[in-house]
């Protein structure tokens, strides 16, 4: 039995307000779950938040059997755990911490302030700080699914309720969705900092095939940001979306983005809308990073798990078709 009414308006309306937000969660990214007894429903890998009012992203899975999962019983895709043997979406990758948080609502959002905290060791600190009444903790960067919820469990109180992800984004759990959503809201706004406006018109034609992306001209214009962007990335949606760091004029022409320096961020004209969404949420995170923070990016091993992942090929593949 799936248990349809734990889909509750206020839960639906919640997932749907983070999704339409690019601040929180940038197209098919982050996910929510909410459950009762043994039936957790959850956000179907590489659907939309953003539609959670409109449409059936959400299934309904065993919570039983996840957990199995998460201690070595499957290989923590929980597809076969997945109540509706008719349902042919996938449940998202990060199932696996959603079952073991044992909190009635879940939400994982990939909210700029909190990427922009847990790229940097000084921004860590700072997160420790300004976090350090709540109940919460930092977790290190682990490939997102069973390896993450590892980590995530080697550190869990019962009483943790917040989880600073590095390299990653936010996770934030309540009894009920309202308890939930004020958790949320109050992290961003403890860990929320100005921002620069990098964007900026481009007096010179794009390259051909391509578009100048105008909100994020800063990440070629200003030196700090045109060196970060090409030599590293800093969180897995990035590379999933746009590949490990990105390239500049002429480097790879079939990378949907490219860095001319001096100029501008040009993106294909037919890159998908989940390319546009991560391309934009660099620019927001490096807009308001602080200058006297450094960062670090995951590295070509965490750049490698993620680009020969089936799960996040598949994500892919769903992106492409939106």
């Amino acid at each position: 039995m799936t248990r349809p009414e734990q889909l509750t308006p206020e839960f639906r309306a919640l997932s749907a307000k983070l999704g339409q937000d690019p601040l929180r969660v940038q197209g098919p990214g982050g996910n929510t779950s909410i459950k009762d007894g043994n039936v957790m429903w959850i956000k179907a890998s590489g659907t939309e938040l953003a539609e959670a009012e409109t449409s059936d992203i959400f299934i309904a899975v065993d919570r039983k059997a996840a957990l199995a999962e998460v201690h070595g019983a499957g290989d923590g895709s929980c597809k076969a755990t997945v109540i509706d043997p008719t349902i042919s979406l996938r449940p998202s990758i990060e199932t696996t911490f959603h079952a073991a948080l044992d909190w009635p609502v879940v939400v994982h959002t990939h909210s700029v302030a909190t990427i922009m905290h847990a790229i940097s060791p000084e921004g860590r600190a700072a997160a420790t700080e300004k976090l350090s009444d709540l109940p919460a903790l930092s977790v290190p960067y682990r490939k997102p699914g069973l390896p993450l919820t590892l980590e995530i469990l080697r550190r869990l109180t019962p009483e943790t309720q917040v989880i600073i992800l590095e390299n990653h984004g936010l996770i934030c759990c309540g009894r009920t969705v309202a308890e939930t959503n004020e958790l949320i809201e109050e992290v961003e706004r403890r860990l929320s900092l100005p921002a620069r406006d990098l964007s900026g018109e481009v007096d010179r034609p794009a390259p051909d095939g391509t578009e100048w992306a105008t909100r994020a001209t800063g990440l070629a214009t200003d030196r700090r940001c045109f060196d970060l962007a090409r030599t590293g990335s800093y969180y897995p949606d990035h590379v999933v979306f746009l590949g490990p760091a990105l390239p500049t004029s002429g480097a790879d022409p079939e990378r949907p983005v490219h860095l001319v320096e001096g100029h501008g961020a040009a993106i294909r004209t037919d890159a998908t809308a989940s390319q546009r969404a991560m391309l934009q949420c660099l620019a927001d995170v490096f807009a308001r990073l602080p200058e006297d923070w450094t960062v670090e990016p995951i590295g070509p091993t965490a750049e490698a798990d993620l680009l020969n992942w089936d799960a996040e090929k598949y994500r892919q593949a769903l992106a492409e078709r939106s």
